[in-house]
């Protein structure tokens, strides 16, 4: 099986962190983030891995070579210009039916084996892995009829949601939906295979599931990890 890794951000939102160290690379434990999501692909049967790499893309390479010391088969794509976060994988060669797509700086205890799975199942274009968020509102919320008469109030309401983990399973059907010269985000991607009526799943998960995106977010996963490490 194949899985891709988006790793070409600069991780602006977790500065100063990662002023020195691009945010895959920063460390969880004794490892750094993007070694416990390989060492995770390798155990669920993913051995043919691509990096998508941009930014200190020399660092990556550097690291994790060609992956023989993991067990797995690492190759690269370097965009020369930011592609966007679904741009690079029309550029990648070799591409499988089905493939594993995911951020390089997600934290979680999702079987992504058992997701490629049920993304075969359900004969889907792409899957996307959710999880649910519940948003604390600081405000008394108002609805109103159109004649602007007040019919419901709610003093400082919790609304749950659900969003994407930044997991993804996606069928090769999508890639003739990304252009090969221009930035193109994940986001554009969606809207696209929903206008074209193709089938896409969401597969909810309720397990540990942390996108190290901001500093108190990659604070809160080096707490997490010594109790969760044995599930990864």
């Amino acid at each position: 099986m194949q899985a891709i890794i988006l790793a070409g951000g600069k991780g602006t939102r977790l500065k100063p962190y990662t002023t020195v160290l691009p945010k895959p690379l920063l460390p969880i434990g004794d490892f750094p983030i993007l070694e416990v999501v390989i060492k995770q692909l390798k155990k669920n049967g993913f051995k043919n891995i691509t990096m998508a790499v941009g930014h200190q893309h020399d660092l990556f390479i550097a690291f994790f070579g060609n992956g023989n010391k993991w067990g797995v088969t690492i190759e690269y794509y370097v965009e020369k210009e930011p592609m966007g976060t679904a741009g690079a994988i029309c550029h990648i060669d070799n591409l499988d039916d089905n493939f594993l797509m995911m951020n390089g700086d997600i934290l979680t205890d999702l079987n992504f084996k058992e997701l490629f799975n049920i993304h075969k199942n359900k004969k889907a274009d792409l899957t996307i892995a959710t999880h649910r968020r519940t948003q604390d509102i600081n405000y008394g919320t108002l609805e109103y009829n159109h004649e602007g008469f007040l019919t419901k109030f709610i003093e400082k309401p919790s609304i749950p949601f659900s969003v994407s983990m930044g997991v993804y399973v996606l069928s090769r059907s999508v890639l003739r939906l990304i252009p090969k010269k221009s930035r193109f985000d994940f986001p554009d991607l969606v809207q696209k295979i929903l206008a074209k009526k193709m089938p896409v799943y969401c597969h909810p998960y309720d397990g540990y599931w942390m996108d190290i995106g901001r500093a108190e977010d990659y604070e809160q996963a080096i707490d997490d990890y010594e109790n969760i490490k044995d599930r990864l």
